[in-house]
């Protein structure tokens, strides 16, 4: 047994640093340790040396140096490393935190520092009533981000005070971490599929969630259209170049908050970063869907993603329809039990799922692989050639299409067999000047081949184009999902229709509308104002009966169909190319792309992908496909972990099946994810 002096030679003084909840200044204080006291002992020690009654249980201690929290409160310091030089600071591990949501509300809530950004985000989806936290994640704009916001109030005379939903009481505040992901249907409350109100059969439950003080319908319905000075104030022509600088703000799902330098009462953005939506439900997700179509839409107002006038149109009147429900009295009127079920049938079949929605008709499941057989028009473009279509006769079987010179000889050899397991399906589509048309751009060794083909309908289209992009996917036409993906064509196609011969409204309506608040400010200018509120009306006609939540998903869907969607940019250097490259991560492929041009250059999907790895050292990740294909390369615009943590992580969303009960794997997560240093 030490005697007194031997225990004041084997130990030494600890200074501590104690935060106040209070409001009072920090104050040092000293103990006298040794190497054997164990984390939890310096707690005591310094709980009792304060003599302060109040709870704190929420505390515990960050070591300043080493960044990290010392949470194994069983480990000697001797363990831990902690000599008497350490700076160690007592301060609580859940801190208010303002979070901007995609509908630009700002919520204030109390979040956990010490926890991992993955369970963080949990907590947080838990306590805002919004499912699947795993397709979303916190990110650190820019550093001038919100002070763009503040320079715009300037102009005004009157100051403007953010409004801030403060819902401190929120769950997250509890020191047990909540199970992510965790959501039986008995505990979520349900909503109107209709208009998106709670069910009063769970009104209950929201008595005890902190949305029961504050107006729910602020996250669940849309917010007043921006006016178009404030767009055009927001509105930024970023290059593919600048969009990959945007996504260095990530934060690292495996670190903490506090870890990652994030101080208390900061600013963060709440997004859906993995854009693979996984069981969208309107009698579940009434807040999630609402985000979700705030986030495309803003997407498109800001042209963070490329469409065309007449597609921008189409959105601009799901917008005006949106914006009129959301405003109008009779959407919170709830429905009657007859109505909700009539449009949760209605609604079935169109679950917004990347991969394709499961047909409730098992007949549509067949056990033979139907084939597509039909007169198209070709073209293979190639140097000083004029663009001209020839027809051929089409045959689509599998996931391959091959082509002859008439019908007459389709039992012997083809001119040609594409395999369009992997390629780029492109919309080429102009439904007023009647033209339908799908670009191919197929993989091969030196980059990527392009093959346009016309139909002659609307029908023949919708046909080819849904077996196209279940073929890119693996699918071929007997999958469940083919049915389904047809009908969401035509029916996108309907909505592009502008029916001429039905007059528009041009009286109060036109009248009332901005129209400049629901398109572009580029696209504004190109347009007078009554010209563009016309041809908004005219769109509007094809979705004016929709319900809120239907436009809601609509919209989302009309969002997914664009060619860029999903598509999130890295500016990287591959192996044995001297010339910088853009990398593009989506949910199901990788593709490279030309940094001048913004062509893409080849594309890697993730089902022929056998490994990947980082080399944490020179930080470069490297990627092995079948056929003996393999890439490497550096990332210039952000850390190699990023890209690295988005592979992984749709790779895990990939895993993920109704069948799951809902429960989330989070240590599978952090085995796909995490990082090796």
């Amino acid at each position: 047994m030490l005697s007194s002096s031997d225990f004041a030679v084997a130990s030494w003084e600890l200074v501590v640093r104690v935060d106040h909840p209070s409001g009072e200044g920090p104050r040092d204080v000293t103990l006298r340790v040794s190497g054997d006291l164990h984390v939890g002992g310096v707690m005591l020690r310094l709980v009792e040396q304060m003599d302060i009654a109040q709870d704190w249980s929420d505390f515990a201690l960050w070591w300043e140096q080493k960044h990290c929290w010392l949470l194994k409160t069983h480990w000697t310091l001797d363990k831990c490393g902690v000599q008497a030089d350490a700076r160690l600071l007592f301060t609580q591990q859940h801190k208010m935190l303002r979070l901007r949501l995609p509908n630009t509300k700002t919520v204030r809530l109390r979040v956990s520092f010490s926890a991992v950004v993955f369970r963080a985000v949990s907590d947080i989806c838990k306590a805002l009533n919004i499912r699947r936290p795993e397709e979303l994640s916190l990110l650190k704009p820019p550093g001038d981000y919100f002070k763009k916001k503040k320079k715009k109030d300037k102009s005004n005379k009157e100051a403007i005070v953010e409004d801030i939903l403060n819902l401190e009481s929120s769950p997250t505040t509890s020191g047990s971490p909540v199970s992510p992901g965790l959501y039986s249907k008995t505990m979520t409350p349900t909503y109107d599929p209709v208009n998106g109100t709670p069910a009063s059969s769970t009104m209950t439950w929201f008595s005890d969630s902190p949305l029961a003080e504050h107006n729910y319908s602020i996250l669940a319905f849309g917010q007043p259209p921006q006016s178009a000075e404030v767009l055009a104030d927001m509105y930024q022509p970023r290059s593919l170049v600048d969009k990959a600088k945007l996504n260095a703000g990530w934060l690292d799902s495996s670190r903490s908050l506090m870890e990652q330098g994030i101080q208390e009462d900061e600013q963060l953005l709440l997004r859906f970063k993995y854009y693979s939506f996984f069981d969208l439900n309107p009698k579940y997700d009434a807040i999630r869907i609402n985000q979700l179509y705030e986030q495309a839409r803003w997407a498109v107002l800001l042209e963070e993603i490329d469409c065309t006038e007449e597609e921008m149109l189409i959105f601009a009147a799901l917008q005006y329809h949106i914006s009129k429900l959301s405003l109008s009295a009779e959407t919170q009127d709830f429905a009657s039990e007859s109505e909700v079920d009539e449009v949760e049938a209605a609604l079935s079949n169109l679950e917004v799922a990347l991969e394709g929605g499961r047909a409730d008709n098992t007949l549509e499941d067949i056990t033979d692989i139907p084939k597509l057989a039909d007169n198209l028009r070709l073209f293979r473009p190639k140097k000083l050639m004029l663009k001209a279509f020839k027809q051929y006769w089409f045959v689509f079987k599998d996931t391959s299409i091959a082509y002859f010179k008439n019908k007459e000889l389709e039992q012997g050899e083809p001119i040609q067999r594409l395999n369009l397991r992997g390629c780029e399906i492109v919309p080429d589509v102009n439904v007023a000047g009647r033209k339908f048309g799908i670009k191919l751009l197929i993989p091969v060794a030196d980059g990527m081949h392009e093959v346009y083909l016309r139909c002659d309908h609307e029908n023949q289209y919708a046909r080819w184009m849904a077996a196209c992009v279940l073929a890119s996917k693996g699918k071929t036409m007997a999958d469940s999902s083919y049915q389904p993906e047809v009908l969401n064509i035509l029916s996108f196609l309907r909505m592009k229709n502008r029916n001429a011969s039905s007059p528009v409204a041009s009286g109060p309506e036109s009248m009332d509308m901005n129209p400049e608040c629901f398109v572009s400010p580029r696209c504004a200018k190109k347009h007078k104002s009554k010209q563009l509120a016309a041809r908004i009306l005219e769109a509007h006609q094809n979705v004016a009966q929709m319900s809120l939540v239907e436009a809601k998903l609509r919209f989302i869907q009309a969002w997914q169909s664009l060619p860029e969607f999903g598509l999130t940019y890295y500016l990287v250097r591959f192996k044995g190319i001297k010339k910088d490259d853009i990398l593009g991560v989506s949910y199901n492929r990788l593709m490279r792309i030309d940094a001048t041009t913004g062509i893409p250059i080849t594309t890697w999907r993730f089902t022929n992908m056998k490994q990947w790895n980082v080399n944490w050292e020179i930080r470069q990740v490297a990627i092995e496909f079948d056929q003996n294909v393999s890439i490497a390369f550096t990332c210039l615009s952000a850390d190699c972990k990023s890209v690295h943590e988005y592979i992984g992580g749709y790779i895990f969303l990939s895993t993920r099946s109704k069948d799951q009960n809902e429960t989330l794997d989070e240590d599978l997560f952090h085995k796909l994810t995490g990082g090796q240093d």
